[in-house]
């Protein structure tokens, strides 16, 4: 089992419950932040002090305050903590059930098991650990099916931004000059209207709106 683990929740009775799943796992050593900013900076010193953490259990969302931040997500840390501890062993649990965000944390940032927070959080969470410690992933029951065959489906973050914008009320003309406006390519209206046309014939959607309710759903977006 881990012998020392950080715990990053910005709630404190979610942090406490955590906390007291990994004493009662035997976990040693348990280091408990509430900022992404705290959480990178313990990792990296105790690397630096040839005393590294096993595991790292971290939220998604955090609330922010008056205090700056580095990273102000989850989703920063986890990606930073990736990219300079290769062998770290990472747990996100989250309120967080969109598919698309699953599959990007395993995909992209090679997580080891995403526990989505529920009645069951913390025994899902207990799982999770112990499958882990066997050398397995774990996903959690609620986002169980994010790489199905089913929704292994042709989309990709452009897609995913496209939408976006389009659930947020913005026209395509509105979408095509903000892309412009951040370089972000390709931006003309015409390549817009494709591939929004090509997404309406994949989902089998009637019209734009229609999109939205289905990749919502299917917690693409």
């Amino acid at each position: 089992m881990f012998k020392k683990v950080l715990i990053a929740e910005d709630m404190e009775d979610i942090n406490k419950g955590v906390f007291s799943l990994l004493t009662e796992l035997g976990v040693s050593h348990i280091k408990q932040v509430q900022y992404c900013d705290d959480a990178y900076l313990k990792v990296k010193r105790a690397g630096l002090n040839e005393d590294p953490f096993d595991m790292v259990i971290s939220d998604l969302s955090f609330k922010a305050d008056h205090r700056s931040q580095t990273y102000t997500s989850g989703h920063s840390l986890v990606e930073k903590l990736r990219t300079d501890f290769p062998d770290l062993k990472i747990i996100v649990y989250s309120v967080e059930d969109r598919l698309q965000a699953v599959r990007t944390l395993f995909n992209q940032h090679h997580i080891n098991a995403y526990v989505c927070k529920s009645r069951n959080g913390l025994k899902n969470l207990t799982i999770a650990i112990n499958e882990i410690a066997q050398g397995n992933t774990y996903l959690s029951p609620e986002v169980s099916n994010a790489f199905s065959s089913e929704n292994e489906l042709e989309i990709d973050d452009y897609d995913i931004s496209l939408l976006n914008y389009l659930s947020k009320g913005l026209s395509q003309d509105e979408i095509s000059a903000l892309y412009r406006k951040e370089n972000i390519s390709p931006a003309s209206l015409s390549s817009i209207e494709k591939r929004l046309n090509k997404l309406r014939i994949q989902f089998n959607a009637n019209n734009a709106i229609h999109l939205v309710a289905i990749v919502k759903d299917l917690g693409l977006i």
